[in-house]
């Protein structure tokens, strides 16, 4: 593709400008290694223009306070969006190197149905206000009427990694938005275009004001920290790494702003002994899917130990027919890692688990047929400890780790031996088993017997150090908002 199909400004104050200064950097297809285009390589002081103007828009705009206005304006982008799907398609295809059926899924279409009209449709039936009744409250016979308001936070830092950039953008812009929040947007480097996409489409086909929504790229992270530590903004929510996530909480202390975190993880796919083994095991090769770059993937395979070496042969079978390569063919399930950096820290990993004594059954290298691109193969480790570093570390890359347990208390404890808790898969033969063993692992999210929890209106967050908060649902929504107790005296009886 031509670097005239895809936006390269920023969005700042309803204005699509070039960087100050007119720096550009470039956007790599991670399979090709070709570059895509330039982007404007935001700077410091791009970012406090963004965050000043979001500032602006909050206080003497009416966007806190206009609801309808709020449903109307993510209604226009939502119409925006759908009229540029197929050309979005490509590019995510292109810049995430996701393969293209991922975007018939969670990459794409999935977002798009609902992401912003969900939030939309919840403006008017959330809950703003909710009276406590009157009340005595020092039993002085001076009785109050009391209310509970939710109001919007204010200014919104956002920050976006690059392995579902635009899911990841809709499913916080949606809620910030329908709050009466205003927000500075940070992509990843890796996947700007997507982004500036967005806000090409935000200023020429919505009624959004200026500087309710501004968006900057850069190829310098330490540009977000502008997001973190400002006193101009009142909250940070961040997807990504729990490393960075806690880098972000601490520059945000320094002026007590709240934080959202949806960080990393390291869940599992609990094969009960009371499964259907040949049914189930050998689709834990899906851990490939978009090359493993996924938070929420199962990565942790438990499987009963008296059932073990048909389990291993099974899922041995499942890597050994995955499909990757182009991410371009519909067939692939897998295609590249993001970058050559993402692809030798897996590759380090890679060989941490082979010195620590894990057993490589299948992949673990550069695919030979695929020399350019940063591909690695589908790779799967069993007879892995769990307290081995490739079974506690988020690897993020097309690795599964294989480990048996004894009975439900073992699968349990190992579950649970993590510092993670994002999500997690239960298979069992027994529904109320597998909900009584759900009920004791501690994680945001899991899936029953391949029950799917994902939804705009479903809550999605971790326990421990998969972050803090929810996104998604009515607690994905009301993250966004402060709120106000008020009382004035009862009228009299």
């Amino acid at each position: 593709m031509s670097d005239g199909a895809y936006e390269r400004r920023l969005l700042i104050d309803g204005e699509l400008d070039e960087a100050s200064g007119g720096a550009t950097f470039e956007n790599l297809n991670p399979a090709t290694e070709a570059v895509l285009g330039v982007v404007a390589d935001g700077t410091r002081a791009d970012m406090e223009r963004a965050v000043a103007a979001a500032r602006r828009a909050f206080d003497t705009s009416t966007w806190a306070t206009d609801r309808e206005l709020r449903a109307r304006c993510l209604l226009q982008l939502q119409a925006a969006l759908e009229a540029e799907r197929e050309q979005i398609r490509s590019e995510l295809v292109a810049e995430v190197g996701c393969p293209v059926l991922t975007t018939y899924g969670p990459q794409l279409d999935a977002p798009l149905a609902e992401a912003l009209r969900w939030p939309a449709e919840m403006i008017e039936q959330f809950r703003w206000e909710r009276s406590l009744g009157p009340k005595d409250p020092f039993g002085m016979g001076s009785f109050t009427e009391r209310e509970v308001w939710k109001e919007p936070v204010g200014v919104v830092g956002v920050i976006v990694p690059w392995n579902f950039p635009l899911e990841i953008t809709l499913n916080k812009l949606g809620p910030v938005l329908a709050m009466g929040n205003t927000c500075v947007i940070k992509p990843a480097p890796d996947t700007p275009f997507n982004a500036t996409r967005l806000g090409r489409l935000i200023a020429e086909h919505t009624d959004i004001p200026p500087g309710v929504v501004n968006i900057v790229t850069s190829s310098d992270h330490l540009v977000g920290e502008v997001l973190s530590t400002s006193p101009l903004v009142d909250m940070v929510a961040f997807t990504g790494s729990t490393a960075t996530g806690r880098r972000i909480m601490a520059a945000a202390s320094e002026t007590l702003k709240p934080v959202f975190l949806e960080l990393g993880g390291k869940s599992i796919n609990l094969v009960l002994d009371d499964a259907d083994l040949a049914a189930v095991v050998p689709s834990a090769a899906m851990v490939c899917f978009h090359a493993g770059q996924g938070c929420a993937m199962p990565t942790r395979l438990l499987v009963p130990r008296s059932r073990y070496d048909e389990c291993v042969e099974l899922v041995t079978g499942g890597f050994a027919t995955m499909p990757y390569g182009d991410p371009t063919d519909a067939s692939n399930f897998m295609g590249p890692l993001i970058s050559a950096r993402q692809r030798e820290r897996v590759l380090g990993y890679i060989e941490q688990g082979k010195a620590e004594g894990a057993r490589l059954v299948c992949g673990g290298g550069i695919p030979e047929h695929l020399p350019t691109g940063f591909f690695v193969e589908p790779t799967l480790f069993v007879d892995v400890d769990n307290t081995t570093t490739i079974a506690q570390e988020e690897i993020f890359g097309p690795v599964l780790v294989v480990t048996p347990f004894d009975d439900d208390d073992d699968a349990v404890r190992i579950a649970n031996e993590s510092l993670y808790g994002l999500s997690g898969m239960i298979t069992s033969g027994d529904l109320d088993r597998a909900k009584a063993v759900a009920r004791r692992i501690r994680t945001g999210t899991m899936g029953i017997n391949g029950g799917i929890w994902y939804g705009a209106d479903a809550p999605f967050g971790g326990y421990k150090q998969s972050g803090i908060g929810r996104q998604c649902g009515i607690e994905g929504l009301e993250i966004f908002t402060e709120t106000k107790t008020v009382g004035w005296p009862a009228p009299p009886t």
